[in-house]
């Protein structure tokens, strides 16, 4: 069984100045020192003309987690977010998201797009949740789509604020 997940933000800033900044390495690295938990770090990066790509590591502390997740956790959680984006015709940004948790039984693939509107710009993000697990991976899936709906906000939080202080 899988879970899909939709989420969408908006920004007041135009999506070349938001896609800049989701790509610089500075910023990635700022936002993984604020909200991506122990151990966050970029793993890869490689950027060309026909786009980018990188692979973070962030950390997840047992103890944030809800119980139906840590009840069948050994420790902390690690995940690797692998992310690429390529420039589109009409002036928007394409991605794809692939999020892995070593050892553990669970993963989510998805795609983003980030896109000019009138008033700037807009993130929209589907991603597809697996966890295979018996019995209970229906009530893990909800919560991992919970946990990233979060994320996801942090993350646009963060890059508003990091765009309004540039």
């Amino acid at each position: 069984m899988s879970r899909s997940i939709d989420y969408r933000s908006t920004s007041a800033h135009p999506v070349d100045a938001v896609y800049a900044a989701m790509i610089d390495q500075n910023y990635l690295n700022r936002r993984l020192k604020e909200i991506g938990g122990r151990g966050a770090e970029i793993l890869e990066y490689d950027a060309d003309e026909s786009g980018v790509r990188y692979r973070l590591k962030h950390g997840l502390d047992e103890k944030d987690l809800p119980g139906v997740v840590r009840s069948f956790l050994k420790s902390d959680i690690v995940v690797q977010r692998r992310e690429t984006w390529t420039p589109a015709r009409d002036g928007s940004y394409d991605g794809t998201v692939e999020v892995r948790l070593p050892g553990l039984p669970a993963g989510a693939n998805g795609t983003m797009k980030l896109a000019p509107t009138a008033e700037g710009s807009s993130f929209d993000v589907h991603i597809e949740t697996k966890v295979n697990v018996p019995v209970i991976g229906g009530k893990i899936e909800a919560t991992v789509g919970d946990q990233i709906k979060r994320l996801l906000a942090m993350e646009a939080e963060f890059t508003h604020a990091y765009l309004d202080s540039l």
